[in-house]
C-alpha cells in the first residue's frame, strides 16, 4: 500500500507530461490539415507531381488525421523528428534541436543565478528596514520593474546599455569554449531582461518572510542567548525563509520558457525559441510541430522536478501533493 501510495503521484505526473504533448501537438495537427494552401505544395513549390506523392506519403498525410498523428507521435518517440525541407531536406531536426535547446537552458540558468543574486541581498536588507525610506524606495523601484513586459525591458536595455553606453553588446551569441568573457558578456542583457522581473518577486517574497521570521519566538530566543546576528540570520531567519524563495525559483523555470522564446529572437541568440519563430516564419511546420512537443515536454519536466524537490526542501508539503 505504501509503494502503491508513492507511485500514484508519479504517474499522474506522467498521465500529465503525455496529456499535454499530445493535446499541444494533436492540435497543431489538425490546423495543418485546414491550412488553405496544401502543406506539401507549401513545401515542394516546384516539385514533380511524383516527389509531392512521395513526400506526402513521408509525411503520413495521405492517411486520416488520427493516423496520421499516430505515425508522427511514434516516430517522434523513437527520436526521428523529421527533416528541414528549407535546406533542402539535407538538415534534421533533431540535428537543430541539439544545438540550439543547450543556449535556452544555459540563458534560463543564468537569470535564475542573476535573479537570485539580486533578490536575496534586496530581500533581507528591506526586510530589516521595513517601513523606512530605503525599504520605500527599493519596493517602489521593483513594483515598478516588475511591471515592464521582458520584450520591453530588453528594448530599453539595448537602447541605453548597448547603444548609447556601448557598455556591452546587443547581438549574437559567442560559444563558452570559444570565449569564456564573450560568452557571458553577450549574455548578460538578455539574462537581465528576463531576471529583473523575476529579482522583484523573489525580494517580496523574501522581505516577506523574513519579516515574519524575525517575529519569532526562536529568533528572540536567540538573539537573547547572545548569538551573532550573522549566525540568527542565516541559522534562524534566512533558512527557514529561504523555503517559499526556492519554491517560486523552482515553479518559474517553467514559466521561464515563454520569455526565453522572445528574448532570444530580439538579442538574435540562436536558441530553441529561434528555432521556432524561424519555423514558422519559413513555414517548416513538420520542425514545428516537433518544437511544440518539446516545449511541452520541457515545461512539465520543470515543473515536476520543481515539485519533487519542493516536497525534498519543505517535507510538511509531501502529504498535500
Amino acid at each position: 500500500m505504501r509503494l502503491m501510495n508513492r507511485a500514484l503521484p508519479i504517474l499522474r505526473r506522467l498521465g500529465t507530461l503525455l496529456a499535454v504533448i499530445v493535446l499541444s501537438t494533436f492540435f497543431l495537427s489538425c490546423l495543418l490539415r485546414l491550412l488553405p494552401t496544401d502543406l506539401v505544395d507549401m513545401i515542394l513549390t516546384m516539385g514533380t507531381p511524383e516527389e509531392k506523392a512521395e513526400l506526402r506519403r513521408t509525411l503520413y498525410l495521405d492517411r486520416d488525421v488520427f493516423t496520421s498523428y499516430f505515425m508522427w507521435f511514434k516516430d517522434f518517440i523513437r527520436g526521428d523528428m523529421g527533416l528541414l525541407y528549407g535546406s533542402g531536406g539535407g538538415e534534421t531536426v533533431w540535428s537543430h534541436v541539439t544545438r540550439s535547446l543547450p543556449i535556452s537552458l544555459l540563458i534560463m540558468l543564468y537569470t535564475q543565478i542573476i535573479a537570485l543574486l539580486i533578490a536575496v541581498p534586496l530581500g533581507i536588507f528591506t526586510a530589516y528596514r521595513a517601513g523606512k525610506k530605503s525599504d520605500r524606495i527599493i519596493s517602489n523601484a521593483l513594483f515598478t520593474s516588475s511591471s515592464i513586459p521582458n520584450f520591453a525591458l530588453a528594448f530599453l536595455l539595448i537602447i541605453v546599455v548597448g547603444v548609447k553606453l556601448q557598455w556591452l553588446p546587443t547581438l549574437e551569441y559567442i560559444g563558452f569554449k570559444e570565449s569564456p568573457l564573450q560568452h557571458f558578456k553577450h549574455l548578460i542583457l538578455p539574462c537581465l531582461s528576463l531576471g529583473l522581473g523575476l529579482a522583484a518577486s523573489y525580494t517580496r517574497l523574501l522581505r516577506t518572510d523574513v519579516i515574519a521570521a524575525l517575529k519569532d519566538d526562536y529568533v528572540t530566543m536567540a538573539a537573547s542567548k547572545g548569538l551573532s546576528d550573522s549566525r540568527i540570520l542565516l541559522t534562524h531567519v534566512f533558512r527557514p525563509a529561504s523555503v517559499t524563495l526556492l519554491t517560486a525559483a523552482a515553479l518559474n523555470m517553467g514559466a521561464l520558457i515563454g520569455g526565453t522564446l522572445v528574448i532570444e529572437n530580439i538579442f538574435a541568440i540562436p536558441g530553441f525559441g529561434f528555432e521556432i519563430a524561424y519555423a514558422l516564419a519559413t513555414k517548416e511546420f513538420v520542425a514545428l510541430q516537433s518544437f511544440i512537443a518539446i516545449t511541452a515536454i520541457g515545461y512539465v519536466i520543470f515543473n515536476v522536478t520543481a515539485d519533487l524537490l519542493i516536497g525534498v526542501v519543505d517535507p510538511r508539503t509531501r502529504g498535500s501533493r
